[in-house]
């Protein structure tokens, strides 16, 4: 069944559509995407909400092509995984802790 979910980025409140079992990987790339861009604009050199989310777009492509390319390739995606892993339960833990 597919339902929509809140998301919020960069302050900016997104309603999505996803099926169930996606949800947790939605709120999870959406909190990817809000860090990714946060970090742009922290830089204070590039201006604009949409030049920022092409910049991650970018990044974040770049980071896809780059583990889909590197030579370590398993031990690389491996460890990134972990990393993502990791980053997911942190935030879904605090989106838990709200919901309480």
């Amino acid at each position: 069944m597919s339902s929509p979910v809140s998301v919020t980025i960069l302050g900016k409140e997104y309603q999505v559509a996803s099926p169930d079992e996606e949800k947790d990987a939605l709120i999870a790339s959406a909190q990817l995407l809000h860090n990714n861009m946060e970090q742009i604009r922290s830089t204070g050199k590039i201006v604009g909400l949409d030049r920022i989310a092409v910049m991650a777009a970018l990044n974040l492509a770049h980071d896809l092509i780059s583990l889909q390319n590197n030579d370590d390739g398993m031990e690389d995606v491996n460890k990134s995984i972990l990393q993502m892993k990791d980053k997911v339960s942190v935030f879904l833990e605090e989106v838990r802790q709200l919901e309480l």
